[in-house]
């Protein structure tokens, strides 16, 4: 009996120790509504978004430098490299079938509240299915781009805020990684240009 008690009491205690790793660290309270620049960016309904896609601290073993972001498709995390092992992750939305891409780059330009020029084969490839692209869009709450986007070497591709919460953990896109409003405003803050990115699949 008293091995049972001392059981159930090392388990009790191994959760709270784990939780304790934990607290703190998942900033789900910053899915909150947001004043930026004159927009109110909503609120994310965060009980209907997996709490592994919420922004996190995780213990993250890698050779590259803090500052570095590491963008797994696979998995639909980016990583922020931070010093001792750990990275910030938050959870994407990345391209379809047929839009997937690796490579290595550096971020080479920084944009808030951009403009969206669609590529002429994207809006060709939209008409075809009886949809309308503009030939630009500028900044605002309901463009494709959010409220932020890094710009990723010469490609066509960028890491960029989406108004469309529910497409993270999803293969939507046309090649662009896209992070929650929130989300690209804390990488936006914490990326500097030049800092090498690395996509894989």
């Amino acid at each position: 009996m008293k091995i049972r008690t001392i059981l159930a009491v090392a388990v009790v205690g191994l959760a709270t120790a784990l939780a304790g790793c934990t607290s703190g660290q998942v900033f789900t309270s910053s899915y909150r509504t947001v004043r930026d620049a004159g927009y109110q960016i909503p609120s994310v309904p965060v009980s209907r978004l997996d709490r592994k896609y919420h922004r996190q601290v995780v213990k993250y073993e890698t050779s590259q430098k803090p500052g570095t972001i590491i963008v797994d498709t696979g998995e639909k995390f980016l990583y922020f490299v931070m010093p001792e092992g750990k990275a910030m992750r938050y959870g994407i939305g990345v391209g379809r079938d047929g839009f997937t891409w690796s490579g290595t780059h550096r971020i080479t330009r920084k944009a808030e509240w951009p403009g969206w020029t669609p590529p002429a084969v994207m809006r060709a490839r939209e008409r075809a299915k009886g949809k309308i692209l503009p030939a630009y869009m500028p900044g605002g709450l309901q463009n494709p781009l959010g409220a932020r986007a890094l710009y990723i070497g010469s490609t066509i591709y960028r890491i960029h805020g989406s108004p469309e919460w529910n497409s993270i953990g999803r293969n939507v896109s046309s090649g662009c990684i896209r992070l929650i409003n929130q989300d690209i405003i804390d990488l936006y803050n914490r990326a500097e240009v030049g800092a090498k990115v690395i996509v894989k699949r």
